[in-house]
C-alpha cells in the first residue's frame, strides 16, 4: 500500500475578507521582512517581552500573490496585556510592493492602537520590516 503525502496547508488571515487556505508548496514564500526583538539581556536568560513584526509574500505560479503580516507583543509581566494583529491581501504581481507597504502601514496602526503601554510600542520598526521585505523580492533583470 502506497501512502500519499497530504500537502501542507496554511491558513492566512486577510484584511476585510475571510481567511484563505493555501497549499504551501503551491504558494512558496518569495519575500519576507521582519523587525522582531525581545528584552533578553543576551546572557542566556529568557525574555520577558517579545515583539513580532513580520511581512511575507507568497506567490502562485499563475502570478497571484498573497501579501500578509503579523504583529505580536507577548509579555510575561503580570497585569500587562498581550497584543496581536494580522493583515493580508490577495493581489496581482504588479501590486506586490504597494501591498507590502499597505500591510506595514496597517500593522503599524494596529500596534499604535494596541492596548499596551506606549513605552512598549515602536511603530517605526514597521519601516524596517517593509524595506527588508521589498529588498528580498526576486531581483528584476534589466
Amino acid at each position: 500500500m502506497t501512502k500519499t503525502a497530504t500537502p501542507k496547508t496554511r491558513t492566512i488571515t486577510m484584511t476585510d475578507r475571510p481567511p484563505v487556505t493555501v497549499a504551501e508548496d503551491a504558494w512558496p514564500i518569495i519575500a519576507a521582512g521582519s523587525a522582531d526583538h525581545d528584552d533578553s539581556d543576551g546572557r542566556g536568560n529568557p525574555p520577558n517581552r517579545r515583539w513580532t513584526r513580520m511581512i511575507r509574500v507568497r506567490q502562485h505560479a499563475d502570478g497571484r500573490a498573497i501579501v500578509y503580516g503579523v504583529y505580536g507583543y507577548a509579555t510575561n509581566h503580570q497585569g500587562e496585556p498581550d497584543a496581536a494583529a494580522r493583515r493580508g491581501y490577495v493581489v496581482g504581481a504588479d501590486l506586490i510592493i504597494e501591498h507590502i507597504r499597505e500591510v506595514g502601514d496597517e500593522l503599524a496602526e494596529a500596534e499604535s492602537d494596541a492596548d499596551i503601554d506606549d513605552m512598549r510600542k515602536d511603530v517605526h520598526q514597521w519601516r524596517v520590516a517593509v524595506q527588508e521585505c521589498i529588498a528580498s523580492l526576486p531581483a528584476e533583470e534589466l
